[in-house]
């Protein structure tokens, strides 16, 4: 038995819970425990876990992982949740779950080794898409994110701090962390989502590490909280075409809440300044002209300095702010 508790979060999930359960329940390596944090389901997923818990006793008597579960009354959304649920963890290591996933025999055997390793504080894995009915739809997760070389080279080496100011990479269901560094990261600030949070802050101390290599089976069945899909150009097109306000409210939410969590900290003062930068960069994007070709100059000028490459995805984010409506 490992000394790692599973943060299970649910909401609505008896279609598919019962294989998710299963499957960590059959690793080669037991979990302590397994904590759900059921956000005010109105089926029968928590009769759904304790009846498949109940019969994985039946058929393995003295299987040591035990179960807790917490029921909300009402719904505090995915980030709060996973908060309140990793909280509850008494393991030094935390895996992070959703309901509708399932876990490859030997994830557990191949994650945990690297914790022997004291700086490793927070271990992310590529994902295989799976279809409603579990069948491979034939895409990998950091695929579909389109994840370059280059950043797939500095999150296995931890050097991810520069990779993840620019976007988010990690997924939260293939995590597995310390519980330590989760209850630094607390509270999750609200304008964040709860692994992307969790990422950013482990990267400020060079703690994180990708197997790039698929490590759970991330099932996408049409109502997933927050999902993934093969890029099509329609969507990416649809994408860039999304309303500013909103996306650039959030981004300088989310440097604000960054700067602040390293200026508590005392970080290191590079990290500080590149944060700072980052929020500088987003309010400026913010405040762009409304009329897409005013926009030309200053963009081109970002572009050629350099920004662009530095706090977004390049070409793709210089394209947004050159057609995307106030």
């Amino acid at each position: 038995m490992a000394d790692l508790s599973v943060a299970m979060c649910t909401r609505n999930g008896a279609r598919f819970v019962a294989e998710q359960v299963r499957s960590i329940l059959t690793q080669s390596i037991a979990p302590k425990e397994i904590v759900v944090g059921d956000d005010a389901s109105t089926d029968n997923t928590i009769a759904v876990i304790e009846a498949t818990v109940a019969a994985a006793r039946a058929e393995r008597p003295g299987l040591p992982t035990e179960l807790r579960v917490l029921r909300r009354d009402e719904p505090l959304g995915v980030t709060a949740n996973f908060e309140a649920t990793i909280a509850a963890c008494t393991s030094t290591l935390v895996a992070l779950s959703d309901h509708d996933d399932v876990w490859p025999q030997g994830r557990l055997a191949r994650i945990l080794p690297l914790f022997d390793d004291p700086v490793v504080g927070f271990v992310h894995t590529d994902a295989r898409l799976i279809d409603a009915e579990g069948a491979p739809t034939g895409a990998l997760l950091l695929d579909t994110l389109e994840t370059s070389a280059h950043e797939r080279q500095a999150l296995r080496l931890g050097d991810a701090f520069a990779v993840l100011l620019r976007r988010n990479l990690v997924t939260g269901a293939t995590v597995v962390l310390r519980r330590s560094l989760a209850e630094s990261a607390m509270p999750f600030p609200s304008s964040w989502v709860h692994d992307e949070w969790l990422a950013a802050v482990a990267s400020t101390n060079g703690s994180t590490r990708l197997v790039d290599e698929p490590w759970l089976d991330y099932r996408q069945h049409g109502a997933n909280e927050i999902g993934a899909s093969t890029p099509t150009w329609s969507r990416r097109w649809a994408k860039l075409r999304e309303p500013r306000a909103p996306r650039a409210a959030r981004l300088i939410a989310r440097s604000d809440a960054l700067v602040a969590y390293l200026e508590n900290r005392g970080a290191d003062p590079a990290l500080i300044d590149a944060a700072r930068k980052k929020r500088a960069h987003e309010q400026w994007r913010a405040s762009l002209p409304r009329r897409q070709l005013l926009r030309i100059p200053a963009v081109a000028l970002a572009m050629v300095t350099g920004r662009y490459a530095r706090f977004n995805r390049g070409a793709i984010d210089v394209l947004r702010d050159l057609v995307q409506p106030a």
